[in-house]
C-alpha cells in the first residue's frame, strides 16, 4: 500500500520545494497540506500551498487551515528578517496565479485526527513549521498522535548553533511549548534539524537546469529558489548555497536510510535564557525506551541526487514511477544538473 503523507507547512520557499519533492515521489500519496505559521501567516501560507500545488499540476491535493498563533500567545507577525529570506509573499516575490479551488472547510486539527484514525501506520506526517497543530491534536486526542506511523519534523538543532540565536532554531522558536509537548508525548518522532539540513545545499547551477526546461513549473522553481540562494548569500555566505531544510525532512520520512540518527529522549527548554533550545531530557536519560531519533548525519550526495531527479521530473511534467528511471530527455536534464553540482574529481 502506498504510504499516505500529510505536510504541515508555513509555505515559504523551502516548503514549496518540499511540496515539489513530495509530489515527485511515487512512494507516497500527498493526501493533504495543513497550514501553520512562521515564514508567513497561515492565511498566506495556505494561499501559497493551493497555488503551488496547482502550478505543479496537482490541484487534487486538499489544503486545510491550521491554527494561526502559538499555544501561549494570541497573535503572530512575520519578522522582517524572515520576510527578507522568503520574500514578503513567501515565495521569493515570484507571482503565480491564485488557485482555482478553495480551501477546505475542515480544520487542520480535525483532518489530522481523521487521517490518523483512518490510516494509522500507513500515515506519514511531516511538519516543517511551528508545531502548534500537532500540539492541538495531542490536547484533543493523544492516542491519535500515537497512531501515526511516522512523524518527521523539520526543526531544532542538537549539535550545532540555532539560526535564531546561539541555541534556538526558527521553527521551534515559534511555539516551544508545542514542540516540548510533542517530544514528551510518547509518540515516536524523528527530528531533522540544522545539524543535517545545512549540509544539503543547492546552488544556481541546479536551478539553471529547471529554468532550461522552459516550463511554468521549472521557471517558478528556479526564480523562487534563486531568491532564496541570494538571501543565503547575504546571511551565510560561507555556506555557498541555500539549505534544503524542508525537502530533506520529506526525503528522510520517505527514505529513513538517508539520515543517521541518534536515539534520545528530547525536550525543549521553556524558561530562562535558553528558551527554545532542543536538548536531551536528562530526567529520561536512562529510560530504555527512546521516543525520538535526532538526525546527526546525512548522505548528502544521494539526497541531492534524489532531490534533483524527482523535482526535475516533476517540473518537466514527467511523473516518476517507483523503481523506474526517467524518460531520456528528463533524465539527461536531471543528470546534467547533478553532474554540474557534484562534478567528478579531476585526474591528477
Amino acid at each position: 500500500m502506498t504510504k499516505k503523507l500529510i505536510l504541515d507547512l508555513d509555505t515559504g520557499i523551502d516548503d514549496s520545494l518540499a511540496i515539489a519533492y513530495a509530489l515527485g515521489s511515487p512512494e507516497v500519496e500527498l493526501i493533504g497540506i495543513t497550514g501553520t505559521y512562521g515564514n508567513v501567516t497561515v492565511d498566506l501560507g495556505v494561499r501559497n500551498s493551493l497555488a503551488v500545488t496547482e502550478l505543479l499540476g496537482h490541484p487534487e491535493v486538499p489544503v486545510y487551515p491550521g491554527l494561526s498563533h502559538p499555544t501561549t500567545r494570541d497573535g503572530f507577525a512575520v519578522s522582517d528578517s524572515t520576510a527578507r529570506i522568503h520574500g514578503y509573499n513567501g515565495i521569493g516575490e515570484v507571482e503565480i496565479p491564485d488557485a482555482s479551488r478553495a480551501l477546505q472547510s475542515e480544520s487542520a486539527v480535525d483532518f489530522i485526527i481523521d487521517a490518523a484514525n483512518t490510516y494509522g501506520d500507513d500515515l506519514i506526517y511531516v511538519p516543517t513549521g511551528a508545531l502548534t497543530n500537532i500540539a492541538a491534536v495531542l490536547a484533543r486526542d493523544p492516542q491519535a498522535v500515537k497512531r501515526i506511523g511516522d512523524i518527521t519534523i523539520m526543526g531544532g538543532a542538537l549539535t550545532v548553533p540555532g539560526n535564531v540565536n546561539a541555541w534556538t532554531e526558527a521553527n521551534i522558536s515559534q511555539d516551544p511549548e508545542a514542540a516540548d509537548a510533542l517530544f514528551r508525548s510518547g509518540a515516536q518522532v524523528t527530528m531533522i534539524g540544522l545539524d543535517v539540513t545545512l549540509q544539503t545545499l543547492l546552488t544556481k547551477r541546479e536551478t539553471a537546469k529547471w529554468r532550461a526546461l522552459d516550463t511554468s513549473a521549472g521557471r517558478f522553481l528556479a526564480d523562487m529558489t534563486d531568491y532564496y540562494i541570494g538571501a543565503y548569500g547575504r546571511i551565510a555566505p560561507h555556506l555557498g548555497g541555500c539549505g534544503l531544510h524542508d525537502p530533506l525532512a520529506v526525503a528522510a520520512a520517505i527514505d529513513p536510510s538517508l539520515a543517521t540518527t541518534l536515539p534520545i529522549n528530547m525536550m525543549v527548554d521553556l524558561e530562562g535564557p535558553t528558551r527554545g533550545r532542543t536538548i536531551g531530557d536528562n530526567t529520561r536519560l536512562n529510560d530504555p525506551v527512546k521516543t525520538a531519533r535526532v538526525a546527526v548525519g546525512v548522505d548528502v550526495p544521494r539526497f541531492l541526487d534524489e532531490f534533483m531527479r524527482r523535482i526535475t521530473a516533476l517540473a518537466a511534467g514527467t511523473a516518476l514511477v517507483a523503481g523506474t528511471s526517467l524518460s531520456a530527455g528528463t533524465a539527461q536534464s536531471a543528470a546534467s544538473a547533478t553532474a554540474e553540482a557534484h562534478p567528478a574529481p579531476k585526474a591528477v
